[in-house]
């Protein structure tokens, strides 16, 4: 889900970038425009998208990658386990 609005934020940034040139030209302070404003708003959206996506990892894959593993290396011992008794 951060990912997706991470990408949607972009995608609107870049919509508005093309076909609101006067609206990102617009001054939000004294010198900064929003154009400026938004594309710094950026980096904390791409960072807590990776925060995210991190946490998810970790929490849901990272054990999933764990349980594959070791039963990887079950089945690999008890095919070689297999090979040694044909003999």
């Amino acid at each position: 889900m951060a990912t997706l609005t991470a990408l949607g934020y972009f995608t609107l940034f870049l919509i508005l970038s093309a076909f609101a040139p006067g609206f990102m030209s617009s001054t939000v302070t004294d010198g900064l425009p929003t154009g400026l404003l938004l594309a710094l708003i950026q980096l904390p959206v791409t960072w807590l998208a990776i925060g995210l996506y991190e946490h998810t990892a970790r929490r849901y894959v990272d054990p999933l990658a764990d349980r594959i593993r070791k039963l990887a290396e079950v089945d690999a011992k008890r095919e070689a386990g297999n090979r040694g008794t044909r003999r």
